[in-house]
């Protein structure tokens, strides 16, 4: 099966559309980042909503695209800002002459995309038009591949090469790297990346660090970013920042994210609730084995995260109704796709307490090869799971990253 393609041009003035058919805005651009050897990669859309205001929505939030419209989860309520590594594919690619590898200038009339993955979309294809060749009409088209159009090698280009790479390396090589950046080349950088991006590199450094980078950013940006990053690291970035500060970002997030973290904030740093996340995969226990493998297949859920699903009575979103039981990958792949993931909960595991200490959360780990454990509150409701990646950044030493990184620069 072919994966699904739009043409950008088309969908300029789309609906944008909740799950339940209630129409959210129309979507007037595309957002793409620079890769090195590969098409722009669509981090989002710039959305018009119902107030007339240009917001971003994530790629990963969208849940399908056809037929002239969009259904999305959710969307910002705040104004869509373009990034310096940022092109829109309407406003800044459409009209733009290109020459092809052969020599021949053309001009792009349109351009697609296409999902390569589960929320994963970049450019396709071009579609071009040549000049005319006699004194009538318009000129032949043609469709061809981004490889096949030559880029300008300026001083723009240079910085879209340091961007895009930033972009392709794994997020920790990403941190030591702009870590090796001159301090203002390392700002500028910042400011420049996409919000996605740069929250997944600032999860590899140390918390001094981060807050140092993210003292050179507006506020408003700055919340966009801890928007983008896991709720237990956007808490404890706002625990290492002068409290009149952290509230002010906090009040600046997305509500539903604020609140994630504040309850996060809540709890003991060397305790479960401290050292959870808030935002596993939960289902009720009437969903199918095909409903869980596809949440898991999702390409924002951290690999810790999609080993395994929580099953719980509703609501569906921590604090949960009571916390049923967790269903590993490995089980949910032994069995046909409409089993019901009730039927195969594993009785083995214990939930512990958020206000357990971090030593209990480790022993659970330990004691049953697990690489994360459900957190309940007195009542019994999910609230968050502890992952083993969390543990490991609780035990190692507070500097490890800058070890790491100190090391790598030297080696």
């Amino acid at each position: 099966m072919s994966a699904p393609t739009v043409f950008v041009a088309r969908l300029a003035g789309a609906g944008v559309f909740d799950p339940a058919g209630e129409r959210i805005g129309k979507v007037r651009d595309v957002v793409t980042v620079p890769r090195q050897d590969a098409p722009p990669r669509v981090v989002g859309l710039v959305v018009e909503d119902r107030g007339r205001q240009r917001v971003f929505l994530s790629i990963g939030r969208v849940l399908s695209i056809g037929g002239g419209q969009l259904i999305a989860a959710t969307i910002s309520d705040r104004r869509f800002s373009q990034r310096g590594s940022e092109r829109l594919l309407l406003a800044d690619i459409l009209g733009r002459p290109v020459t092809l590898q052969d020599g021949t200038r053309a001009t792009v009339e349109d351009l697609s995309i296409a999902e390569r993955g589960p929320g994963e979309w970049e450019v396709d294809e071009l579609f071009l038009r040549k000049p005319k060749t006699g004194p009538f009409g318009k000129g032949p088209t043609t469709l061809a591949q981004w490889h096949d159009v030559l880029q300008d090698r300026d001083a723009e280009h240079d910085t879209e090469h340091l961007l895009a790479s930033l972009e392709e390396l794994p997020a920790a090589d990403a941190a030591s790297a702009m870590l090796d950046l001159p301090q203002r080349r390392m700002m500028e950088v910042a400011e420049d990346l996409s919000d996605d991006r740069l929250a997944d590199i600032l999860e590899e450094m140390h918390e001094d660090r981060q807050v140092e980078i993210l003292a050179s950013l507006t506020d408003a940006r700055v919340a966009d970013v801890l928007d983008q990053m896991e709720p237990d690291d956007a808490a404890d970035l706002i625990g290492h920042m002068p409290a009149e500060r952290g509230e002010t970002l906090l009040d600046l997030m997305d509500p539903d994210e604020a609140e994630d973290v504040r309850m996060l904030l809540s709890f003991g740093a060397d305790t479960a609730g401290g050292l959870m996340t808030t935002e596993p995969i939960i289902l009720a226990s009437d969903s199918t084995v095909a409903e869980a493998l596809a949440l898991m297949r999702r390409h924002e859920v951290a690999p810790a995260l999609a080993a395994a699903i929580c099953v719980t009575l509703p609501p569906y979103e921590a604090p949960t109704g009571r916390f049923l039981g967790m269903v590993h990958f490995q089980r949910l792949l032994r069995y046909p796709p409409n089993e019901r993931v009730g039927t195969l909960l594993d009785e083995q595991i214990e939930p512990v307490l958020a206000s357990d200490t971090a030593a209990e959360v480790t022993r659970q780990l330990a004691a049953y090869n697990l690489v994360s454990v459900p957190v309940v509150d007195e009542a019994g409701r999910l609230v968050g799971v502890v992952t083993i990646d969390d543990v490991l950044d609780h035990i190692l030493p507070e500097d490890w990253r800058a070890q790491e990184q100190e090391e790598g620069a030297h080696g």
